[in-house]
């Protein structure tokens, strides 16, 4: 009997030690370094964000974050996470089709109760929420409307328009005045994406309206006899003839230097460009004005969650991913963003600027019914939305942008 309990006090001594080694492997293993890379595709806030990396690396010394940036993220990323070759951290579009998607097949960490989540205020991260369950944290939202050189309106006795026909007499009056009124890249239509969608949404009356008008309406039915394409080509044409000097030509890069150098007095453009404007140092205050409708207080803007992070399913490094995300959740990390990025900012604890700032003309509608969520959330494809508008300010051929419209949206309809 004595022998058996030997036997058995031994057993549970050896246990115990097994027991402790493991714990002290496992212990040694959590300290073991590990490296997650984060997939970043806001590539003009870079610098910014190796800032922030940097600091996450130095309260959390056993995680290295790799930064990844590449041209044409959107299809490199598309190309890995169907590859199966998913970044652990991932700067998504929650809006975006391709991202709602993946969701639908379990490609991201479920996220609806993580405590950092409770940081992001007007319930934004709810907003972009998949059969109720949230994969994705919202950190800032993207705005689009017009930059103006304040410094030169004022000169000019210049004033804001509160309407599209103001608009029109704005454009008129600095032309006369000797001025170019627009800066635009022509080479890239996805900048003309915001300028086209409010378009749409203040002639037919928003969101919904201008997806019924494009999207829902009947195979074939887009045509030149319809009042609000009519009313689209208007807007559409106020930007033909009254951009800089070789505008067909000319890139992001160039609109942005146009508008900076004070070539131009208007940049229709995102609340992303801010950082790149910064970069070039204009010697003119700048402001912005939202894209106005038909009747004052019918202005608007459109956008949608910016930096905004998923963590992928297959990550290996979960656990370190999800500190990342605190981290990136926290009023700390996100006011060393905000302070260079400027758009708003959805983190609780965040100081930001007021209504008489850069953005303050269009910040100020961020999370109201006025700041719309892109179009494109209900298409297939947002790439042949940007050509046909970008075709039709170049070339100004009506027949054949109904053609395109038609060609484009036919093949969505037939889900409808």
């Amino acid at each position: 009997m004595k022998k058996w309990l030997k036997l058995v006090a031994g057993g549970i001594i050896a246990l115990a030690f097994l027991s402790l080694t493991g714990c002290r492997k496992q212990d040694a293993s959590s300290n073991k370094k590990v490296t997650i890379e984060f997939f970043n595709q806001k590539r003009e806030m870079q610098a910014t964000l190796k800032k922030m990396i940097k600091k996450f690396e130095k309260e959390h010394p056993n995680i290295r974050v790799k930064e990844t940036d590449v041209p044409s993220a959107g299809d490199v990323l598309k190309v890995r996470m169907l590859s199966g070759d998913a970044p652990d951290v991932i700067n998504t579009y929650p809006q975006n089709l391709d991202y709602q998607t993946w969701d639908k097949v379990g490609y991201f960490v479920d996220m609806t109760h993580k405590s950092y989540i409770k940081n992001i205020v007007n319930n934004y991260a709810e907003k972009f929420a998949i059969n109720g369950k949230i994969y994705n944290a919202p950190l800032s939202a993207n705005l689009y409307g017009f930059y103006y050189n304040a410094t030169e309106f004022e000169k000019l006795g210049l004033k804001i328009p509160q309407t599209w026909s103001e608009l029109e007499h704005l454009v008129k009056e600095i032309k006369a005045k000797g001025k170019t009124p627009f800066a635009i890249a022509g080479t890239e239509p996805w900048t003309l994406n915001g300028y086209h969608n409010l378009s749409l949404a203040t002639v037919t009356g928003g969101f919904n309206q201008a997806e019924n008008l494009i999207r829902y309406s009947p195979v074939n039915s887009i045509s030149l006899n319809n009042k609000y394409i009519q009313a689209d080509i208007q807007r559409l044409d106020l930007l033909r003839g009254n951009g800089q000097k070789n505008w067909k030509g000319a890139s992001y890069n160039d609109a942005v230097m146009a508008f900076t150098s004070g070539k131009a007095l208007i940049m229709p453009q995102g609340s992303w460009a801010l950082a790149v404007i910064k970069t070039q140092n204009p010697k003119f205050k700048i402001r912005t004005f939202a894209f106005p409708g038909n009747k004052p207080g019918q202005e608007m803007t459109v956008g949608s969650g910016d930096m905004a992070l998923s963590i992928s399913s297959r990550s290996k490094h979960k656990k370190a991913a999800d500190e990342f995300l605190k981290f990136m959740c926290s009023p700390e990390a996100m006011q060393m963003y905000y302070d260079q990025d400027g758009s708003p900012c959805t983190i609780k604890g965040v100081k930001q600027k007021g209504i008489d700032s850069e953005l303050g003309g269009l910040s100020k509608y961020a999370f109201t019914k006025k700041h719309m969520v892109w179009l494109g959330q209900k298409w297939t494809t947002e790439n042949d939305f940007f050509n046909l508008t970008g075709n039709y300010v170049l070339t100004g051929d009506k027949k054949q942008l109904i053609s395109d419209f038609n060609t484009t949206f036919n093949p969505m309809k037939a889900t409808n």
